[in-house]
């Protein structure tokens, strides 16, 4: 008989944070360890495997085919895994619950963070809406919503400031000038930007600081989502301000203009707990505190 082979669920881990993140560097503070620790751990799972399961270039780990067919194992794995410790735990969440959250968190990756999460809690059922971060910060005591995820640009002191609110802090990142990889501007034209409507905090943030700075700008598209921007600015119509996750496939960062100011990192929270709020709001949002981040 063949000796038993079995997949280490922590470099099954190391794969997906490694395929989500584009690299060792990026998912080496989520998984709690050292580039060259993640590194070995993938290694050691292409050992088991016997096929790679990276290529690394200088922009970051592609994940090969055998990697791809990997990477749909490993998720529904440790889905189980999660699912059978909960159960375990007697902490299998029931119940209906309104989430709202920012339209920059993590746009490629919330519809697959959304779907695990239903599968690792099925008796769970999350209704989720889309909104600005201005609007969520002010519904935060009373909305429509029991949670709500926000993003906040860290600005002044802000940026180094210990949160005392009550929020939970899931991940911090920075914010870039981008455009398409083709886009180019006349030296002496105008800056066209690609933004969302005014109720957008980033968007008024963005005018604000080029104001300040005393560079000439025209909007020259606005969107109604981040779907929209990211094909707006895909189609070559301007320049924009994002955060790391939100900057889709063939979105450069746009270093063509030095004049263009510095930017600063965005923080996104879950918003802190209202009083008298229900023990399944508290769970989820201690539970959305560890899938999210």
């Amino acid at each position: 008989m063949d000796k038993l082979r079995r997949l280490d669920l922590d470099l099954l881990q190391a794969l997906v944070t490694v395929a989500d993140a584009g690299s060792l560097s990026a998912a080496a503070p989520q998984l709690c360890r050292s580039q060259s620790a993640v590194s070995e751990q993938i290694r050691k799972l292409e050992e088991v495997c016997g096929l790679p399961l990276f290529v690394r270039g200088k922009k970051g780990a592609t994940l090969t085919p055998a990697g791809e067919r990997l990477l749909v194992h490993a998720r529904k794995l440790l889905e189980l895994n999660e699912i059978a410790y909960q159960d375990m735990q007697g902490a299998l969440l029931a119940g209906d619950l309104r989430l709202a959250i920012t339209d920059y968190f993590r746009p490629t990756a919330i519809a697959g963070i959304l779907k695990r999460l239903r599968a690792q809690y099925p008796r769970l059922r999350l209704h989720v809406s889309i909104r600005k971060s201005a609007l969520i910060e002010q519904d935060a005591a009373g909305g429509d919503f029991d949670i709500g995820l926000s993003m906040r640009i860290l600005e002044g002191d802000e940026a180094a400031a210990e949160r005392s609110d009550g929020r939970i802090s899931l991940r911090r990142e920075p914010l870039s000038w981008v455009a398409d990889a083709a886009f180019t501007m006349e030296e002496s034209s105008y800056l066209p930007l690609v933004v969302l409507p005014a109720t957008c905090s980033l968007q008024r943030f963005i005018i604000r600081t080029l104001t300040s700075h005393e560079v000439p700008f025209v909007v020259a598209h606005s969107a109604s989502g981040i779907g929209g921007l990211q094909a707006a600015l895909a189609a070559g119509l301007g320049v924009s301000c994002l955060n790391a996750s939100a900057i889709s496939s063939g979105i450069n960062r746009f270093d063509a203009a030095p004049k263009l100011p510095p930017l600063p990192d965005v923080e996104f929270s879950l918003m802190p707990p209202r009083a008298g709020e229900a023990s399944l709001v508290t769970e989820v949002r201690e539970m959305l505190a560890q899938q999210l981040a």
